[in-house]
């Protein structure tokens, strides 16, 4: 489950601010209800300025209105916006440092074995870029002397099973 942005902060804006329950805010806040109650009394966090969670949009109006009603509900945490939420981008792929350099070894043994795959799935395999597969392809790469085609999964860029997908999406060869 997640939790809000500064806990204990929220804890003390909501306390203040709502009839919740302490169970509640404790259960939202990830909190012991004891240490919910201790901050209720004053005996921690006597100078902490409380966090809205309305103002940052962990939580909405509705919700704590919700929960006011019915002390046995619990608050749930609205989702994160984010720009790749908005605009359904999906997370590029990493590559570890340690295995960067083995990365132009790999596309050379894409390209030598499955000259058909497109630039952008081979972009999308082993996370690199159009320009870097461009220059491998016509031997301008910096390092092209030394290049040596490498299987992508012997050298931990991919999964094989990723591999062999990535594969099976080819169109089949006329013979």
């Amino acid at each position: 489950m997640a939790l809000p942005l500064m806990p204990k902060a929220t804890a003390v804006w909501l306390i203040e601010n709502t009839s919740l329950a302490f169970d509640q805010i404790a259960d939202f806040c990830g909190l012991h209800p004891l240490e919910v109650q201790a901050i209720a009394d004053e005996d921690t966090s006597t100078h902490m300025v409380g966090l809205d969670p309305i103002a940052s949009g962990q939580l909405s109006l509705e919700e704590i209105h919700r929960c006011e009603e019915d002390p046995s509900l619990r608050l749930s945490i609205r989702p994160a916006v984010t720009a790749d939420s908005v605009l359904g981008k999906k997370n590029s792929r990493y590559t570890p440092v340690s295995k960067r350099q083995d990365r132009p070894d790999a596309i050379a043994w894409l390209l030598k074995y499955y000259p058909e795959m497109s630039e952008t799935k081979i972009c999308r395999l082993l996370g690199t870029t159009k320009p870097m597969i461009r220059s491998i392809k016509t031997r301008s790469h910096w390092n092209s002397a030394n290049i040596k085609p490498r299987s992508p999964a012997q050298l931990g860029l991919c999964t094989q099973a990723e591999l062999d997908h990535a594969v099976e999406e080819l169109p089949k060869a006329k013979f």
